[in-house]
């Protein structure tokens, strides 16, 4: 019989493993013999403090990032196929396959007939969302906007004209240590009654989540976002 791939959710901030992963993910750590992973390093660390019993040099662990070939995902779940042994994917963070490469991952196994079962964890985008009092009905999630100024500011104003007139919730990210312009570029292209959700260091110590339309954010200090994992919401 083939294999069956796990997608294992990964903690969004140091430490928190023990409140917000299942013990089903756990049990998975502690018995999976082969992980596919975005960086070894970090997911050697990762199994190590959920399943601290685990010889890590016993563990096979193949990197599959936003860079790998066709040729390479599919050499990757070569074992599943000829073996049948179950493997794992592991994120740097959050939910494998939203907002990372994994997909790849489970859509060659779903192209080979293998068994592909999703374990439940933390998922930045949705906790964001929950979290946020924005439609959670209608909703989308665009990844990183343009870095630089005209095509960002476009993509701003493209994102707002689209919560107006769908009703849809808008999301996004940026690069931890450039939150700060998007903020700033967010206030300052906005229309004042646009409502905006900034979700920073979800499930971590320092978790700030709020949401206010654009002109009472200009009232308050900007929230201190530098190099800190954040998700932006806009909606109505």
């Amino acid at each position: 019989m083939p294999g069956t791939l796990f997608l294992i959710p990964t903690p969004l901030a140091d430490d928190t493993a023990p409140q917000v992963l299942p013990p089903q993910v756990v049990a998975a750590v502690a018995a999976l013999p082969y992980f596919l992973v975005e960086n070894a390093r970090t997911a050697r660390r990762f199994v190590k403090s959920v399943a601290p019993h685990r010889v890590i040099e016993d563990i096979r662990f193949v990197v599959i990032d936003k860079d790998s070939t066709d040729a390479e995902v599919r050499a990757a779940l070569a074992p599943l196929v000829k073996e049948g042994i179950d493997a794992g994917i592991l994120s740097e963070a959050g939910c494998p396959g939203i907002a990372d490469p994994g997909a790849a991952l489970a859509r060659e196994a779903h192209r080979q007939g293998l068994r592909v079962r999703p374990l439940v964890g933390p998922s930045s985008l949705l906790l964001a969302l929950m979290a946020s009092g924005l439609n959670g009905q209608q909703f989308a999630f665009h990844g990183y906007l343009p870095i630089e100024k005209a095509p960002r500011v476009a993509a701003i104003k493209a994102l707002e004209k689209e919560a107006q007139q769908r009703q849809q919730s808008q999301l996004f990210i940026e690069t931890p240590y450039r939150n700060g312009a998007l903020f700033a570029d967010l206030l300052a292209h906005l229309q004042p009654g646009t409502r905006l959700c900034v979700a920073a260091d979800v499930t971590g110590a320092g978790e700030f989540i709020k949401t206010l339309t654009v002109s009472d954010w200009k009232r308050l200090p900007a929230p201190e976002l530098h190099k800190i994992p954040t998700v932006f919401v806009i909606g109505m």
